[in-house]
C-alpha cells in the first residue's frame, strides 16, 4: 500500500477552503474519520467508568482503547499512558513530583533547544527543591544539539535532563538514543518532549532510551490534550497530589478529574488514520510504523523542495541546517518584518505564522529576540503546490 497525497487530502474538509497549511507544527488539520469518532462518543450513552451499566462499559471501553492506540503509536506499554490537559500540564505535572525527591545541590539539565514547556517546569520544580539549574547549549550556526553538549553539563548530582525530540522551532532532532546512554551513565533519568517530533517519525520509547515521553494528539491530526508515557514501575515510584478517594492505581493516579471521553475517543481515531496511511499490515503497530516511514520519506522529498526554492531567493535568510531535521524551516526575509510576512502569505491563503512559537530560549540564543522569524512546516497533507504557493508569496515579498 503506497502513500497516496492526493487520497489523503479527501478525508480533511478544512482543506476545501483552498488554503496551504504550514502550521501544522501548531496544530494539524483534523480528517473526518477523527471528527465522526468524537461525534459519536458524544452522541452515545456514557457516564462515569464502570461495569455495570452500558454507558459505563462504553466509558471504560473509550478509555482503555485510547491508552492502547497510544501504545501502539510509540511502543509503550499502554498501563504507562497518562492522559493529561497538554504536554505543559504533563512537564508540570512530572517535575512536580519527581522535585519531592530533590535536596539542595541536586542538579537539573535543560537544553536551550527546548520549547518552554519543557524548561520553565523543570527550572521552577529545581528552584522549589534547591537544586540547580544547568544549560546544554545548541550550536547557533547549524542548530544542532550534539551529545557532547549534553555529556558536558552532566555530574554525579544530576537527576533529570529534559530535552527535545524535534525543536519545533528549527526542526532539529537531537542524538536521543546517544543522549540517553550518557545521561543513565550518569545515574539520571531524561524526559523527552517529543511533540514535534511524534507527528513526523515513527517512534519507539524504549529504542529511544526515554524515561518519560511526551507528545500532543492535536499535533498528529487528534484532538487538543497532551500524554505523557513512562515504564509502569517508574510511575508506581511516583506520588502526586490527588483527592483522597481517587484511584490510586498506576496510570489513573496521575489522572485527576473525569477524563474526556470524546476527546479520548478521538485520540484513537487519529492513531488508527495514521495507521492506515500507507500499510495494511495485519497489527497496528506494524501499520504505524510502516505508514510513518512512508511519511517521513514523503515529507523529506517535500521539504527537499522547500528548502531549494527559498534558499534560491535573494535576501530570504534561512536559520539552523541541522542534519536530521523534520519538515520544518525557519527563515527571515531581509526588510521585511515576520509578522508582515505573515499576513502577506495570509492573504495569499498560504498560512505560515512568524514568532518565537514558545521556543523562546531558541529564538533569543539566535539573536531572532522574542519576535522570532517566519515558520513553514509541512504535514503529510502538504502538497506540491502548496510549496510552490509558498515560495512564490516569499519571492514576490522578497523582490
Amino acid at each position: 500500500m503506497s502513500f497516496q497525497v492526493s487520497r489523503i487530502r479527501d478525508d480533511f474538509p478544512a482543506l476545501q477552503d483552498g488554503v496551504a497549511y504550514f502550521d501544522g507544527p501548531g496544530g494539524t488539520q483534523v480528517p473526518r474519520q477523527v471528527a465522526e469518532a468524537m461525534a459519536a462518543a458524544m452522541c452515545s450513552g456514557v457516564s462515569n467508568r464502570g461495569t455495570v451499566t452500558a454507558a459505563e462499559r462504553r466509558a471504560e471501553g473509550i478509555v482503555t482503547d485510547a491508552r492502547q492506540a497510544m501504545a501502539d503509536l510509540l511502543g509503550c506499554d499502554p498501563r504507562g499512558v497518562v492522559f493529561t490537559r497538554s504536554a505543559t500540564q504533563a512537564a508540570y505535572d512530572v517535575s512536580r513530583a519527581l522535585a519531592r525527591g530533590w535536596t539542595a545541590g541536586d542538579e537539573v539539565v535543560v537544553s536551550r533547544l527546548d520549547h518552554d514547556a519543557n524548561i520553565r517546569p523543570w527550572i521552577q520544580a529545581a528552584e522549589s527543591s534547591g537544586a540547580v539549574v544547568r544549560w546544554a547549549e545548541f550550536d547557533r550556526t547549524s542548530g544542532e544539539l550534539g551529545v557532547d553538549a549534553v555529556r558536558a553539563v552532566l555530574s554525579g548530582r544530576t537527576r533529570l535532563v529534559a530535552v527535545t525530540g524535534a525543536s519545533n522551532l528549527l526542526g532539529t532532532c537531537p542524538d536521543i538514543p546517544a543522549i540517553a546512554g550518557a545521561v543513565h551513565e550518569a545515574g539520571a533519568l531524561l524526559y523527552v518532549d517529543g511533540v514535534h517530533l511524534t507527528p513526523h517519525a515513527p517512534v519507539d520509547v524504549a529504542s529511544l532510551g526515554a524515561d518519560f515521553y511526551s507528545c500532543s494528539p492535536y499535533k498528529f491530526f487528534g484532538p487538543h490534550h497532551g500524554v505523557v508515557v513512562a515504564e509502569p514501575d517508574r510511575w508506581e515510584e511516583l506520588r502526586p497530589d490527588k483527592l483522597l478517594p481517587s484511584a490510586d492505581d498506576v496510570p489513573e493516579r496521575f489522572e485527576l478529574g473525569t477524563l474526556p471521553y470524546e476527546i479520548l475517543a478521538g485520540t484513537t481515531a487519529a492513531v488508527d488514520y495514521i495507521a492506515s496511511l500507507a500499510s495494511s499490515a495485519a497489527d497496528r503497530r506494524s501499520r504505524v510504523l510502516e505508514s510513518m516511514r512512508a511519511v517521513e520519506d514523503y515529507e523529506s522529498e517535500l521539504f527537499a523542495e522547500l528548502l531549494e526554492g527559498l534558499s534560491g531567493i535573494r535576501g530570504v535568510r534561512l536559520h539552523g541546517a541541522p542534519d536530521r531535521r523534520t519538515p520544518t524551516a525557519l527563515f527571515s526575509v531581509a526588510a521585511v518584518p515576520g509578522k508582515e510576512v505573515y499576513e502577506r502569505l495570509s492573504r495569499l491563503g498560504v498560512n505560515a505564522p512568524a514568532g518565537s512559537f514558545y521556543a523562546l530560549e531558541a529564538s533569543r540564543a539566535l539573536g531572532l529576540g522574542d519576535t522570532g522569524a517566519v515558520r513553514a512546516g509541512l504535514a503529510p497533507y502538504s502538497d506540491d503546490e502548496d510549496v510552490e504557493r509558498l515560495i512564490a508569496g516569499i519571492a514576490e515579498m522578497a523582490g
